[in-house]
Order: C-alpha cells, then sequence, then structure tokens
C-alpha cells in the first residue's frame, strides 16, 4: 500500500485535498509500523467474563516533529499514540550553505527511557534531522531510544545521519536516488510542506 500512496504524493498533478488525505494515509501505516518497533510490557485485564493477559507500550512517548513539514505527521501519530507528550523544533535550511538554522524549540520532559519519536518528511542532507537529535539528546533522551520517521530520504541524508548516530532507528516510506545540485531528493516529491500546507 505504501508504494500505491507514495506514487500519488510523488505525482505533480495530485491536488492539495488528495495530497493531504494520502499522505494522512501513509502517516498511519508508518505510526502502526513504528507500533512494532517499541518495546511492550505485560498486564492483566478483566474482561467481561474473566481475566487476560495483555500488553501495552513499556515506556513513554515523546512525538517531535520538526517544524514545519512534521505536523503533517503529527495528527496520525497522536491517533497511534493518543497519550505521547509532543515537542516541537524549528529548523530551517539556509539555501546558500545549506546548514540548518534552529529558529524555535519546546521540548517536553523527556527520561532515558523514554521513546522519542521524530517526524519529518523528507531526509535530504540530514543536517536538519543531525541537530534535532543533538537538541533531543541535550535534553535527556537516549540515542538507541530515538525513532526517525519520514516519507522520502536520499542516501546523503542516511549516511549523515548514520555517520553522527549509528544507533538511531529509522523507519522511513521510501529510499531515493540522490541529491541534485540544489541539495533536493530526486525523484522526490516536491517540497512535501509547501504541497501539504498548500503555500
Amino acid at each position: 500500500m505504501k508504494d500505491i500512496l507514495l506514487t500519488i504524493l510523488r505525482n505533480k498533478n495530485t491536488n492539495t485535498t488528495d495530497f493531504r488525505k494520502v499522505a494522512d494515509d501513509l502517516a498511519l501505516l508508518l505510526a502502526n509500523e513504528t507500533a512494532h518497533c517499541l518495546k511492550k510490557q505485560k498486564i492483566s485485564v478483566q474482561t467481561p467474563l474473566a481475566k487476560t493477559a495483555g500488553y501495552k507500550i513499556k515506556n513513554n512517548i515523546a512525538l517531535v516533529p520538526i517544524l514545519r513539514a512534521g505536523l503533517a505527521l503529527l495528527p496520525a501519530f497522536l491517533k497511534t499514540f493518543p497519550e505521547s507528550s509532543v515537542g516541537f523544533i524549528g529548523l530551517k535550511r539556509d539555501e546558500k550553505t545549506y546548514e540548518a538554522k534552529l529558529y524555535y524549540k519546546n521540548i517536553p520532559k523527556i527520561s532515558t527511557r523514554d521513546n522519542v519519536i521524530i517526524l519529518d518528511p523528507m531526509l535530504a542532507t540530514g543536517g536538519s534531522l543531525v541537530e534535532a537529535i543533538k537538541i533531543l539528546m541535550t535534553a535527556g533522551a537516549k540515542e538507541e531510544n530515538i525513532i526517525y520517521i519520514g516519507v522520502v530520504s536520499a542516501p546523503e541524508g542516511l549516511a549523515n545521519l548514520k555517520k553522527h548516530f549509528p544507533k538511531i532507528q529509522t523507519i522511513i516510506a521510501a529510499h531515493d536516488q540522490k541529491l541534485n545540485k540544489n541539495k533536493y531528493i530526486l525523484p522526490g516529491l516536491g517540497d512535501f510542506g509547501d504541497r501539504y500546507f498548500k503555500t
């Protein structure tokens, strides 16, 4: 199903309404995939007829979208993990140097046991993601408990991430070919944030 949804997102003729709906559907798939990566704790519950064994997510979850495109993934993850805390990191890429510049940060209290899920659809150079992880680890997150969720990645960005943080888990819908000279992902899907928010 992911490849079908991605095809619609990649199509330059997909209108805003359809882009948003398909992006939301894909985000739900990614959220469900993320749930399989989280440690679970066995518990006992009472059904109307008897006690039985069940499970719950073991550790607290912090969802951290990277502004602004990461906001598009947030509703699906809140639906899947409704008790999560939410933080925000604003990073904007300098189009001349391609370096990520921090302009906003609001991080909830994070312990070393918490699962921290970073939401950002596009992994191009990896600069924003690396900076976001540094911020989150300074706030208390443990590297091996951080999961990055993306829609499309470039090999250059993945290499940058693994060079700095080899223990980070990643769940990405598609691994694309390369970056072009302007550091945009090829074949990509254009600017996810612009298309989702119609700007």
